[in-house]
C-alpha cells in the first residue's frame, strides 16, 4: 500500500485541478525529483486498477485523472480502513470524532446508519447526533450537504469536484506539529515549514531594504502570500483588477515585492502573476503610500475595483452604525479589507476554505473587532450571496482590530474649550487647574465668553467645560462646573475623559444576576435568561432567535469557562449585561462553560462600548477571576471581586 510520502503526493494531486511540477512535489516531501518519479510510479501501480491514473505531461508535470469516481472512492476507503486498523485508534476527543465522521461520510457509497456509526466509535447515539451538527457545518463550507433519510440513514451530496477537494483536506492527515505561535500553526494545509520559510524570506527582504512593518501588517502579508501560493498551486488564478498600476510599480517597495516573490517562486516552484506582485507591494507600502499622497482616494480607487470598493464602504457603514468605532474612513482599512475580500469571495466559489490558526486568539483578544467582523460577514452575504465562515471573519477582524488600534493612537488627548461668563480671570483659573490635573488627558484649546460661542467652529473640539448653564443644542457635550473647581468638578471632568472605575457598576444590575443555577445545556440557560429579560420588559420577542442566529455563525464560548452570548442585531432599548453562573459546567459547542454573560447593546447606540469590552476581555482572560466569580453567592460579592 501507500507510504506516507505517497499519500502526500496523492493528496496534493487530488486537491489541485491542474498539473503540479515534479519539483514542487519533491519539495513538499523534501526528497529529490527522482524519488518523486518513483513514488508516482508506485502510486500509479496502486490506483490504475482502481478507477484513476496520473499522467506525466511533458514540460508541465503530473496530473491526476479520475476515470471511475465510484471505483476510486472504494479505493480511498481501503486507504482509510488501513489507517484505522493500522493505528487501532478509536477517536476520543470531539475533534477526532469530527474528522473520523467526515472521512467516513465522504467515502461512503450510500447511506450510513447512526447506530452503526455510534457502535464503531463506542459512543452514544446522542453524542453522534451532536457531532453531526458540527460535521454539517464543516461540510457546508465546502459546498457539501448532509442529507438524512428516515430508515436509511445519512449520505453526503455535492459535486464530485468539491467532494474531492474535501477528501484531500481530510483523508490524508497532516500530522505536522503545530506550534504555539498562532501564525505558524497550519494554515490552509500549508506545512509549518512552508510558512516559516515564507516568513524568513519576508523578514530578510524587509530588513535588507529597511522597511518597517507592524506585527499585524507582517502577519497579513504572510497570510496573503501563503494563500496566494495555495491558490496558484491549485490552478485557481484569481484575475486582479489592472487599473493604472503605474503609481505602484514606480515605488521602491515594488522592487522589494519582486524580490520577495522571486524567492518564494524559487523555493516553492510556482509562478506568481504580475498583479500579485503589485498587491504584495501594496502590503509593504501600507500606510506610507496613503500618508504621502494627497490623493489617497485615488490610490484606493486604483487598487480596488468599483464594486469591491462599494462593498467595503457598505460594510464599514454598517459597522459604524452598530459600533461607532470611528474607523469607516481609514484608508488603510479600506484597502486591507478590499484586498482580502476579493480573493476570499473567489475562494468560496471554489469551496476552498482557509483555516485560521489564530481564530481562538482573535476571539479572545479582539472581541469587539470579531463582532464587527460578523457584521461584515452578514453584509457580504447579503450583497454577494457568498457565505463567509468564521475563519474568514477572524481575518477580517484582524484588519478591523488594526484600524481600532490606529484610531486609539490618533485619538490622543481630548480637546476642550472653556466657556465662562465672568471675564477671563475665572476662565484662566479653570484653565490652569485643568492643565495641572489633566496634562496628559486633556488639551485645552482656549477660553471664550458665552456670547461668542455660536461664532466659533467647534469641529475640532471634543467637549466644553462651562461655568454657566448652556442652553440650546451644541454639536459637542458640555461638562458644567463651578467657577472654582472643587473635587466634585474634577471628578465630573475625569469621568468624562477617562472611563472611571465606577464604570464596572454601571453595566451590572442586581436583578439581572442569576448566581449558582443548575442547568444542563446551553439551550436551558438561554431560554431561562431570555424569559427573565422579557418578563422585565428589557428585550423584544425576537431576542432569543437573534441570539441563536449569532451562535450559528460562530459560538460565543471563548474558553476559560466563559460564554458571552448576544443577539446578532440589537434587540433592546438599553445597554446592559445579564450574568448567569452555574454550579457545574455545561457543554457549549465543545467547550465547557460555567460563566455566562448575556450582552445587550441598545439599538442605534452611539455610546463608546470599548470600556465594557475591555472589562469583559479582562474577565475572559483571567482564570482566577472567573473561578472567584463562579463561586460567589451574592451581587455584592460579585462586584467586590471585580473591583
Amino acid at each position: 500500500m501507500l507510504n506516507s510520502r505517497m499519500k502526500t503526493v496523492l493528496r496534493e494531486l487530488m486537491a489541485a485541478q491542474t498539473t503540479l511540477t515534479g519539483k514542487y512535489l519533491a519539495n513538499i516531501n523534501q526528497v529529490t525529483p527522482r524519488t518523486t518519479r518513483e513514488d508516482v510510479k508506485s502510486i500509479n501501480a496502486s490506483i490504475s486498477d482502481n478507477g484513476a491514473h496520473i499522467d506525466s505531461i511533458m514540460g508541465k508535470g503530473y496530473q491526476l485523472f479520475i476515470d471511475d469516481a465510484l471505483k476510486f472512492r472504494k479505493y480511498l476507503q481501503s486507504v482509510f480502513k488501513e489507517e484505522v486498523s493500522d493505528s487501532t485508534v478509536i477517536p476520543k476527543s470531539p475533534e477526532e470524532r469530527l474528522t473520523y465522521l467526515i472521512k467516513r461520510l465522504l467515502l461512503s457509497e450510500g447511506y450510513e446508519k447512526l447506530d452503526d456509526l455510534a457502535e464503531e466509535m463506542y459512543v452514544s447515539k446522542s453524542t453522534i447526533q451532536n457531532d453531526l451538527k458540527q460535521v454539517k457545518h464543516i461540510l457546508s463550507g465546502y459546498g457539501i450537504r448532509l442529507e438524512s433519510r428516515p430508515n436509511y440513514g445519512l449520505t453526503v451530496r455535492g459535486s464530485e469536484l468539491k467532494r474531492r477537494f474535501c477528501v484531500a483536506e481530510y483523508l490524508f492527515d497532516r500530522n505536522e506539529e503545530t506550534s504555539d505561535h498562532p501564525v505558524e500553526a497550519h494554515l490552509a494545509s500549508l506545512a509549518k515549514t512552508d510558512l516559516d520559510s515564507i516568513l524568513a524570506i519576508i523578514m530578510r527582504q524587509i530588513e535588507n531594504n529597511k522597511i518597517t512593518l507592524s506585527d499585524i501588517a507582517l502577519n497579513n502579508l504572510l497570510i496573503h502570500i501563503a494563500i496566494a501560493y495555495k491558490r496558484i498551486k491549485s490552478g485557481y488564478h484569481v484575475t486582479f483588477y489592472q487599473a493604472d498600476m503605474q503609481s505602484i510599480t514606480d515605488q521602491r517597495e515594488y522592487l522589494v515585492a519582486k524580490q520577495i516573490v522571486k524567492e518564494v517562486e524559487d523555493t516553492f516552484h510556482v509562478q506568481f502573476p504580475q498583479a500579485e506582485i503589485a498587491y504584495i507591494a501594496i502590503h509593504l507600502l501600507g500606510t506610507k503610500m496613503l500618508s504621502q499622497t494627497n490623493d489617497a482616494d485615488e490610490v484606493v480607487e486604483q487598487v480596488l475595483e468599483g464594486d469591491m470598493y462599494q462593498l467595503v464602504m457598505v460594510v464599514l457603514e454598517k459597522i459604524e452604525a452598530e459600533f461607532n468605532l470611528g474607523i469607516s474612513l481609514d484608508k488603510e482599512l479600506i484597502i486591507g479589507l478590499g484586498l482580502h475580500l476579493k480573493p476570499s469571495i473567489n475562494r468560496y466559489k471554489y469551496g476552498m476554505n482557509v483555516r485560521n490558526p489564530m481564530l481562538k486568539d482573535i476571539k479572545q483578544n479582539y472581541p469587539l473587532a470579531f463582532e464587527a467582523g460578523i457584521i461584515a460577514g452578514v453584509v457580504i452575504e447579503e450583497h454577494t450571496g457568498t457565505k463567509i465562515n468564521e475563519n474568514e471573519i477572524g481575518y477580517l477582524a484582524l484588519h478591523i482590530g488594526a484600524a481600532m488600534e490606529r484610531q486609539k493612537l490618533k485619538s490622543g488627548p481630548k480637546r476642550c474649550l472653556i466657556v465662562c461668563a465672568s471675564g477671563l480671570g475665572t476662565a484662566k483659573l479653570i484653565y490652569y487647574k485643568i492643565k495641572s490635573k489633566f496634562s496628559r488627558e486633556i488639551d485645552v484649546i482656549g477660553t471664550t465668553e458665552y456670547y461668542k460661542l455660536d461664532k466659533l467652529d467647534l469641529n475640532d473640539i471634543d467637549f466644553i467645560v462651562s461655568s454657566i448653564p448652556i442652553s440650546g443644542d451644541l454639536p459637542v457635550p458640555v461638562v458644567e462646573v463651578n467657577a472654582i473647581l472643587g473635587d466634585n468638578d474634577l471628578k465630573k471632568i475625569r469621568d468624562f475623559v477617562v472611563e472611571s472605575k465606577q464604570s464596572v457598576n454601571r453595566y451590572f444590575q442586581k436583578e439581572l444576576m442569576y448566581l449558582r443555577k443548575s442547568f444542563n445545556s446551553k439551550e436551558e440557560v438561554l431560554e431561562f435568561m431570555h424569559n427573565q429579560l422579557h418578563k422585565n420588559g428589557l428585550v423584544e420577542d425576537t431576542f432569543l432567535e437573534a441570539v441563536y442566529e449569532r451562535e450559528g455563525i460562530s459560538p460565543t464560548s471563548f474558553g476559560n469557562l466563559v460564554a458571552v452570548p448576544h443577539p446578532i442585531a440589537p434587540k433592546s432599548e438599553t445597554t446592559f449585561l445579564a450574568i448567569c453562573t452555574l454550579d457545574k459546567p455545561i457543554n457549549w459547542n465543545d467547550r465547557l462553560v460555567q460563566f455566562i454573560c448575556l450582552l445587550c447593546v441598545k439599538k442605534n447606540s452611539t455610546e463608546d462600548l470599548q470600556s465594557m469590552y475591555d472589562l469583559l476581555g479582562n474577565i475572559i482572560e483571567n482564570p482566577p477571576i472567573v473561578q472567584k466569580l463562579i463561586s460567589v453567592k451574592t451581587f455584592e460579592e460579585f462586584i467586590h471581586v471585580l473591583e
